[in-house]
């Protein structure tokens, strides 16, 4: 066995259906008295601040997709003018980023209610967007203290934006189980959490075992999100921060749409993460299989129907090869290239 370094991360979950309820207990649990409520949502984020009653400290109904800075300056100054000690942020991860960015500055303590399948309530990777320019870091400060996994929560979660947001989740263990920091631990957490959103995300397309399969589904993102916090991310990642920073395209749908393509052009060099990608999903290839995931079940498949522009292309593709993360394969610009272009097209792997 090679040698690795695990560290796990001090994090409180409560997981079950109906577990909001719990919600004053875990403020408690916190040390906290005041909470700003972040959400994209008004009907939601007053269902918790109805819920916290007198500790609710005042709403925060503005984040958005990558974080702008400009976003989180004003989220932060309404936690201090409010006199708010943490932050509930109950959302997906525009939310929950944006309750990072505030910790990051100010050191309130998160709590976040997370309301689709990201993962990013188990990192602490933060993303700021400036001047059409994301930027990311890594810093403990951000790790949301307490994680509340409420199937209940997620019920309204239309299907196509479950399939498009557990794909992303499982883009965070596809890149763990090749990344040059993985260990055996994580490999175990990738491929379980592979296989659940594996199975729940035809699930809940289908209608069918709702319940199980939104539990499912919550499941396998807490084991992709804690493999995205203790790995290093690779291209796949890299293409993603930079379509999104610089071309505003949607989070999930972008990671749905590329992952089958970086996972593509690193199969040479990275067999064993492949195989183990496949096997989760009880299939003979991992590209294809996360094409035919999507394809079946309603999500997009094709850059140009998210609103990329053909033109753009070149200049993502120099984005990318700046600042490049670890990645199984040297990056060369003319398989990059090809690469976003059957992205963009559509194109399924092989």
């Amino acid at each position: 066995m090679n040698e690795f370094i695990y560290v796990g991360r001090p994090q409180r979950v409560v997981f079950g259906q109906g577990s909001l309820r719990h919600l004053q207990r875990e403020i408690d649990a916190l040390g906290a008295r005041k909470a700003l409520v972040l959400s994209t949502s008004r009907p939601r984020a007053e269902e918790v601040a109805s819920l916290l009653g007198e500790r609710a400290a005042g709403i925060f109904d503005q984040a958005v997709m990558h974080v702008p800075l400009e976003t989180a300056r004003a989220a932060r100054e309404t936690a201090r003018r409010l006199g708010a000690d943490c932050a509930v942020a109950i959302g997906g991860g525009s939310t929950i980023g944006l309750g990072k960015a505030i910790a990051l500055d100010s050191g309130l303590p998160i709590l976040a209610i997370p309301t689709t399948y990201s993962g990013s309530e188990m990192t602490s990777i933060y993303g700021l967007t400036d001047a059409g320019v994301k930027k990311t870091g890594r810093d403990d400060r951000v790790l949301p203290r307490t994680v509340i996994y409420d199937p209940a929560v997620t019920m309204s979660l239309p299907p196509t934006m479950s399939v498009t947001s557990g794909i992303n989740a499982i883009a965070h263990a596809a890149e763990g189980l090749y990344s040059a920091t993985t260990n055996p631990i994580l490999d175990l957490m990738a491929q379980e959490g592979i296989a659940a959103l594996g199975r729940a995300l035809p699930a809940i397309v289908a209608g069918e075992r709702l319940a199980d399969a939104r539990a499912d589904a919550l499941y396998g993102a807490w084991l992709c999100g804690t493999v995205l916090a203790g790995v290093d991310m690779a291209l796949h990642h890299k293409l993603c921060h930079t379509l999104g920073g610089t071309f505003n395209l949607p989070h999930a749908e972008t990671h749905t749409v590329v992952l089958p393509h970086a996972l593509a052009y690193n199969a040479p060099a990275a067999a064993r993460g492949l195989q183990r990608i496949a096997a989760a999903l009880g299939k003979d290839d991992a590209p294809q299989a996360l094409f035919d995931l999507a394809r079946d079940n309603g999500a997009p498949v094709a850059l140009k129907d998210l609103g990329m522009r053909r033109e753009d292309l070149a200049k993502a593709c120099d984005l990318a090869m700046q600042n490049v993360y670890p990645n199984p394969r040297p990056l060369e610009r003319e398989p990059l290239m090809q690469l976003l272009a059957d992205a963009f097209e559509g194109n399924r792997p092989g």
